[in-house]
């Protein structure tokens, strides 16, 4: 079954990227792989993939050492203070740096481990109060502070929209999120490649709008369950 679901999520990544005139290898595919046990990933890795998202720390540090050590690891859920330690050396990827303190916080930390992580910064693009994130507004007044964090390699957006049952409600969101970022490109003159937006439901207006890193869960694995057994 998920090889079945890989193959039918890999012709709708091939069809968006298609009607936008993007190539497919601009595209990765991060399968959201919390609350799932390791022999679902084994399952996984032998259908092709090699890159996942956990949302929580201590649920990655536990799966990690029973799989291959060829794969790479995002988190992709928030990052609390007293788990940054043990979270740099895991993740490939952070990417829900959503303030300054938070990115400062890892800065010095990395600075201790000898680390350089790499990560997105989450935006709050509709200025949601239950989301975290940046606003636009700070994103802007803070970003020449963020630049000057010299372990943190900042390398791009992220964002969570609003759940809609109607993917398109969600595009505007997506084409906010890239315009955030090429304002940022251009008022900085800094390279910011990686765009992380848009789910099982939605990653296909994602792509349109352009995401190259869409995040796929429940459309590759099934229905979440709520613990691990």
């Amino acid at each position: 079954m998920l090889s079945e679901n890989l193959i039918q999520i890999n012709e709708r990544i091939a069809s968006a990227a298609s009607r936008s005139s993007r190539k497919i290898d601009e595209i990765l595919l991060l399968a959201v792989s919390k609350a799932f046990p390791a022999e679902v990933l084994r399952e996984a890795v032998e259908a092709g993939l090699d890159t996942f998202g956990e949302n929580k720390v201590q649920e990655a540090i536990a799966k990690i050492p029973e799989l291959p050590s060829h794969l790479k690891w995002h988190l992709i859920g928030p990052l609390q203070k007293n788990k940054i330690r043990k979270a740099l050396p895991c993740f490939d990827l952070i990417h829900s740096v959503d303030s300054l303190t938070t990115a400062q916080q890892i800065d010095r930390i990395a600075a201790e481990e000898g680390l350089h992580p790499r990560v997105l910064l989450q935006i709050n693009i509709a200025a949601d109060a239950a989301k975290h994130g940046f606003t636009k507004t700070a994103i802007h007044e803070q970003f020449e502070t963020l630049l000057e964090l010299k372990r943190l390699q900042i390398e791009g957006v992220m964002t969570i929209p609003a759940f809609d049952s109607d993917p398109e409600k969600t595009r505007p969101s997506f084409a906010n999120l890239r315009e955030v970022r090429n304002e940022l490109v251009e008022e900085f003159d800094c390279p910011l490649p990686e765009i992380s937006m848009g789910m099982s439901h939605d990653f296909d207006v994602a792509i349109e709008e352009g995401a190259t890193i869409v995040r796929v869960g429940s459309a590759l694995f099934g229905k979440r369950k709520s613990t691990i057994r």
